[in-house]
């Protein structure tokens, strides 16, 4: 039985992750707090509406069909979106109403855990399994 996994060509999840680390770097460089929104309603959209714009513009420079790239686990895009989103959300409140020690505590996570996972170790693959772990040891006790 042939059973297709869902997934994403890893290309346009560096895409995503390079436009996360460098609308937070353009945040902090610039200090205009409304870059944030960008990233931050492109996840939302890409979770609530299946339609990431980073994504559906970096699938015009793909060069080879999608199947052939390295696929990454659309679950656990979608769980490092959610992570993404909710850093993101707090990062752009902060700055907002004042607290900016929290938008850059905020900023800062999420820039470097997109940064890390460019380089090579995905913190929310970590964080998702972990919980997975936990939750499959709460449901055998």
């Amino acid at each position: 039985m042939n059973q297709s996994i869902r997934s994403i060509p890893r290309p346009l999840v560096r895409a995503n992750q390079w436009f996360i680390v460098l609308s937070v770097i353009l945040t902090w460089i610039t200090g205009q707090e409304w870059i944030l929104a960008i990233p931050l309603l492109f996840g939302l959209s890409g979770l609530l509406f299946n339609i990431n714009p980073v994504i559906t513009i970096g699938k015009l420079f793909l060069k080879k069909d999608m199947s052939e790239y390295i696929p990454e686990d659309y679950a656990q895009q979608q769980f490092n979106q959610v992570i993404s989103v909710i850093c993101l959300a707090f990062g752009l409140v902060g700055y907002l109403t004042g607290y900016v020690l929290l938008a850059t505590i905020f900023t800062t996570m999420v820039a470097l855990a997109a940064f890390i996972a460019i380089v090579g170790f995905c913190v929310g693959c970590f964080i998702r399994y972990q919980w997975l772990q936990f939750r499959h040891k709460k449901s055998i006790q």
